[in-house]
């Protein structure tokens, strides 16, 4: 019997952009270095290899965020106990809007997400770090 999918992902992000903050691309870039803000990657780390990230942005593969975020998680990461504003992408900001998300629905605040993603940051000439 083949599955009947009721909630497209298309929708899921749709509904995330609803409720959290999309960043203009530039707005991002002149963020860049911003000592009230972490930028997060959400990419998985073959993406990293493969093309850089932003400068000095956090490294959080999507499926260790609700864990990483958690205080009460054994896997907590200090990172997201800092009261800053956290700013994630992804290639395209499809996951990252998941993620602002989940994130403020978790309580973590303020969150945002850069529009167009990683793909947009590197077409409007932002800078880009190697990751070896």
């Amino acid at each position: 019997m083949a599955q009947t999918i009721t909630k497209h992902v298309k929708d899921m992000v749709a509904e995330a952009n609803a409720v959290v903050t999309t960043m203009p691309i530039e707005e991002a870039k002149a963020l860049l270095g911003s000592e009230d803000h972490v930028f997060v990657d959400l990419r998985d780390p073959r993406e990293l290899k493969r093309e850089g990230k932003i400068p000095g942005a956090f490294s959080c593969p999507r499926g260790m965020l609700e864990f990483w975020i958690d205080p009460e998680s054994p896997y907590h990461k200090d990172v997201f106990a800092q009261d800053k504003t956290f700013v994630f992408y992804c290639a395209s900001a499809w996951r990252s809007a998941l993620s602002a998300r989940l994130a403020q629905e978790m309580g973590l605040q303020p969150v945002a997400h850069i529009a167009g993603g990683f793909t947009a940051w590197k077409k409007a000439g932002g800078e880009v770090e190697e990751v070896a």
